[in-house]
């Protein structure tokens, strides 16, 4: 197999297959133990790359002489790619149906508190980039990529470590941002996890008398016209790569240097097919089965991708400080937003909470909300909320790479 003027052997690719396979399930295995009812889920993945990476992968293909090592990481590449299209272009297909009347009806209260969790989180990491690159031995540059990564570990935003991968543009400065992500995602999923848990604690909330204060109903289906729509295919296959065709390509189109690369490119576009759902009587609207799938498995393939790179060179950048800067920008946002919502947009306190965890992009946490509510009607804060937090994360990691 010719690969960017390479050769990559049976040997290799039978290497990198079992590989990918090993991780995936080893990681999953870990992201299943539950400590007090918290998990990592599909972080797991992510963990177990990052462990392979630093450990296993360099001592193996030496042992079984695969040749250069340059070939091998374009095909991790090329892994994660993959998996970044599928992942990113489910989460916008999903998202699609509710995202512009959320924006419409809510803007007031859970876009705002969305947006302001994110951008008190972009303060924090130009603040962090701008005082604290004085204390580390990595450059300018260098440090951004860190910090940057570590701010999508800390909101355990995939889209947004995604982003700033693309926007480094050097193989180097990419494994710092997957170092980054790595040291800020355990608290980024386990933080946000007991803050849901602590604060109904805290205010010493009775449950039931909560329940009755959600105000937001759940999001409404997509009516139909009544009309049975032209499927183009029976999962939604031809639809979903269309999507991803017109995604990569507006993500490559680039003014004055700015361009909202593969990530945000896909994105728009799915959540554009996703709003209308179809064109004349051809539907353009995957099965939810389909993209749940995509979804993870684009994840999964993702991680893993970028977790190997990244373990590589994990143990040569990693300090202390680092873990701290993460936790700064897991806590800070969350308690501003927690009291903006309370005090400023007079939201009851499963409204907020639900916010919080779509504001922090953690789908674990409002898994963890919902077993603590006691209802699932909390997952309609998230769904208000989660969509703008999403976009403007993405945004604001190109941006602080860009000018920053």
């Amino acid at each position: 197999m010719v690969l960017f003027g390479g050769i990559l052997s049976i040997k290799t690719i039978t290497f990198l297959t079992f590989s990918v396979f090993a991780i995936a399930a080893v990681g999953y295995l870990l992201g299943k133990i539950t400590i007090k009812g918290v998990n990592l889920g599909t972080a797991g993945v992510f963990i177990i790359a990052l462990v392979y990476g630093v450990f296993l992968y360099d001592p193996l293909a030496a042992q079984l002489k695969l040749g250069d090592a340059s070939y091998v990481s374009s095909a991790l590449k090329i892994v994660e790619n993959i998996g970044l299209v599928l992942f990113v272009t489910a989460v916008g297909f999903i998202a699609g149906p509710n995202f512009f009347r959320n924006m419409k009806k809510n803007f007031k209260s859970y876009v705002l508190l969305g947006l302001l969790i994110i951008l008190t989180s972009v303060v924090v990491t130009v603040a962090i980039i701008f005082i604290g690159g004085n204390a580390t031995a990595l450059d300018h540059e260098q440090f951004k990529a860190m910090v940057v990564g570590i701010l999508s570990g800390a909101l355990t935003s995939t889209p947004a470590f995604s982003a700033a991968k693309e926007a480094v543009g050097s193989a180097d400065l990419e494994d710092l941002v997957a170092v980054g992500h790595g040291i800020a995602y355990l608290f980024g999923v386990v933080g946000v996890v007991l803050f849901v848990q602590i604060m109904p604690k805290i205010a010493k909330a009775n449950m039931e008398e909560e329940r009755k204060l959600i105000t937001i109903s759940a999001a409404e289906a997509k009516k139909s016209d009544g009309k049975k729509l032209v499927e183009l295919d029976e999962f939604g296959f031809c639809a979903f790569s269309i999507a991803a065709i017109l995604g990569i390509i507006i993500g490559s189109l680039n003014y004055k240097g700015f361009s909202l690369t593969t990530t945000g490119g896909c994105i728009l576009a799915a959540l554009i097919f996703g709003h209308f759902g179809k064109v004349g009587k051809i539907s353009i609207m995957p099965k939810t089965s389909t993209l749940r799938v995509f979804r993870e498995l684009g994840l999964m393939l993702f991680l893993i991708g970028a977790g190997v790179a990244g373990g590589a060179s994990f143990v040569k950048y990693f300090q202390p400080i680092y873990f701290v800067y993460g936790i700064l920008m897991t806590i800070i946002p969350m308690i501003i937003g927690y009291i903006f919502a309370k005090f400023v947009l007079k939201l009851p306190l499963l409204n907020n909470l639900g916010s919080i965890t779509g504001g922090m992009t953690s789908t674990p946490a409002l898994g963890t909300l919902i077993g603590t509510a006691g209802t699932e009607d909390v997952a309609s804060a998230y769904a208000a909320t989660y969509p703008i937090a999403l976009i403007t994360i993405v945004i604001a990691s190109k941006l602080i790479i860009m000018f920053a």
